[in-house]
């Protein structure tokens, strides 16, 4: 068990939002799911009440907590892709709402923000040359879905004279 767990709160829909998150990554699954043994104020005896859950290696809840408190974007979760077919897949996966897609962050359908990063693109904008960074971030800065060879050839591209 993961020292620090993020709880992450739903209003009924907490084990239907794990199911589909730890259907995205490998080393992901449901890990336990605790029924509420009294009514409460977001739900009745028997309801799920939480989940325990491990995406990509590590341990999340998801709790019915009611109505009272959404998702914002002062806090997302970053997954790290490999190539320009995990970008695609992920954001495909995770973004519903498309008007909300910029710089690779999505909202997905719960409202939860995530930051769709290449591995790639964090290597170009912490490029010891600062050009080349400043490049890489400036392409970046125009995208909503993340174009990997876009990024790329704008960092490797030449200074006009």
């Amino acid at each position: 068990m993961s020292k620090i767990t993020p709880c992450l709160w739903f209003d009924g829909t907490a084990e239907e939002a794990a199911r589909f998150y730890t259907g995205l990554l490998p080393d992901s699954r449901i890990d336990k799911i605790v029924r509420s043994p009294v009514d409460y104020p977001a739900g009745k005896e028997g309801d799920v009440l939480v989940v325990d859950f491990t995406l990509a290696g590590d341990t999340f809840t998801a709790l019915n907590g009611g109505p009272e408190f959404k998702f914002n974007e002062a806090v997302s979760f970053q997954i790290h892709c490999e190539d320009q077919a995990e970008v695609d897949r992920l954001t495909d996966a995770l973004s519903a709402v498309p008007e909300a897609e910029q710089c690779g962050w999505v909202k997905d359908r719960y409202g939860l923000s995530w930051q769709i990063v290449p591995k790639l693109m964090l290597k170009l904008l912490a490029d010891p040359d600062p050009a080349k960074a400043r490049r890489a971030m400036e392409a970046m800065m125009t995208m909503k879905r993340i174009d990997i060879a876009a990024i790329e050839r704008a960092a490797n591209a030449e200074p006009v004279a």
